[in-house]
């Protein structure tokens, strides 16, 4: 099992910045790669980035390419959301994701994810 925990949301003023952070524990020598997603009321979760463990590749949405980064910190087990000039329509849950080896992945697909963090709230004012 793998136990993420994220922080670091809040509110934040249209074009600010924010860094979350998303810490695994447990078996995270398991782990393949993470990732980021976003979810409104009612809605599915969207992709927003996602990192390798081993080799660091990273993978983002179109919508916020350019505007967020995600890095890794392998030896504290935590993952990074970078995120500057936030919108008002950024403002939803985050959430981090883990998938481990031995399964197929797909950055995008939040079906290939095998553990979820309960996720941060952003909220950005206009």
């Amino acid at each position: 099992q793998v136990q993420l925990v994220e922080s670091g949301g809040g509110l934040v003023q249209a074009g600010g910045s924010l860094r979350l952070s998303c810490v695994a524990s447990g078996r995270t020598s398991s782990v393949y790669a993470m990732g980021w997603f976003r979810q409104a009321p009612g809605k599915e979760r969207e992709f927003v980035a996602a990192i390798k463990n081993n080799f660091g590749n990273t993978y983002y949405a179109d919508s916020n390419k350019g505007r967020f980064t995600i890095s890794r910190d392998n030896a504290k087990n935590t993952v990074y959301l970078q995120m500057n000039s936030l919108k008002p329509e950024d403002t939803v849950v985050y959430l981090c994701a883990a998938v481990t080896y031995g399964s197929g992945w797909s950055p995008q697909n939040s079906n290939d994810y095998h553990f979820w963090g309960r996720g941060t709230q952003v909220t950005v004012s206009s």
